[in-house]
């Protein structure tokens, strides 16, 4: 096993992924990162406003020729009790909705992700990713079968102290027709002690040989006495 976030410069075109996991030290960790291949997606950057973090479009115009409502929203939220719902899409904002006393991150991520299904973006069908942090944690993928029906997973995100799960849109080739991530989620180090040097080492390893590709990465490490630390790196300022 790499010693780090290395496995994903094996992933070409891995589009969105979240990695959620604990630090060293027992700190909760949450990433997030976008790859894009469309101008459209190119257009975005991850932008902070208070204790949440938003994909946002660099030029309205750009973003104009691709679907705004699958571009545009909360890649990260930090709801009641300083949890964490984190996601691809416009879910996340139902995942903190859901955030109650006692629930468990499956139970949170099933009662929010009960209304959504795959995105309506054919021939490619992205996957729906979304991750869930209160006292334990959890991650979730919802994509589309070969038949067409809507195929939910749950993934229960043990605390282990510098190791995490990694969970993606795609499988990793770059391809006309995306292959959607398949399998159980990914076991990946975490060995940063920092949101910033976890952000900084994501960044890293998602950097294609070509330069072609846009990246946007951010990070967020809740330590136990809850202080929340967020690192975001764009390339798009």
């Amino acid at each position: 096993m790499a010693s780090g976030f290395e496995v994903l410069s094996a992933m070409e075109y891995p589009g969105r992924l979240i990695i959620i996991g604990t630090s060293p030290a027992g700190d909760d960790v949450v990433c997030y990162a976008v790859t894009g291949r469309s101008a459209s997606s190119q257009s975005r950057r991850i932008v902070k406003e208070k204790r949440n973090l938003y994909v946002q479009p660099v030029d309205e115009k750009v973003l104009q020729s691709g679907n705004p409502d699958l571009l545009v929203y909360p890649a990260l939220m930090v709801g009641r009790g300083k949890a964490i719902a984190v996601s691809n899409g416009k879910q996340t904002e139902d995942i903190a909705a859901q955030f109650k006393k006692g629930a468990s991150p499956i139970t949170v991520l099933a009662l929010a992700l009960s209304k959504w299904d795959y995105e309506p973006d054919a021939p490619n069908y992205t996957p729906r990713i979304s991750g869930c942090v209160t006292s334990c944690a959890a991650i979730s993928i919802i994509k589309r079968g070969i038949d067409g029906s809507v195929q939910r997973a749950y993934y229960e995100v043990p605390k282990q102290n510098a190791m995490g799960k990694l969970i993606a849109t795609y499988a990793g080739p770059n391809t006309d027709t995306l292959t959607s991530f398949t399998g159980d989620p990914i076991d990946i180090p975490i060995p940063y002690a920092t949101a910033r040097e976890a952000c900084t080492a994501l960044y890293k390893a998602l950097g294609p040989a070509s330069g072609k590709n846009d990246l946007r990465v951010a990070a967020v490490y809740r330590s136990s006495d809850g202080k929340i630390k967020f690192a975001v790196k764009n390339r798009n300022k």
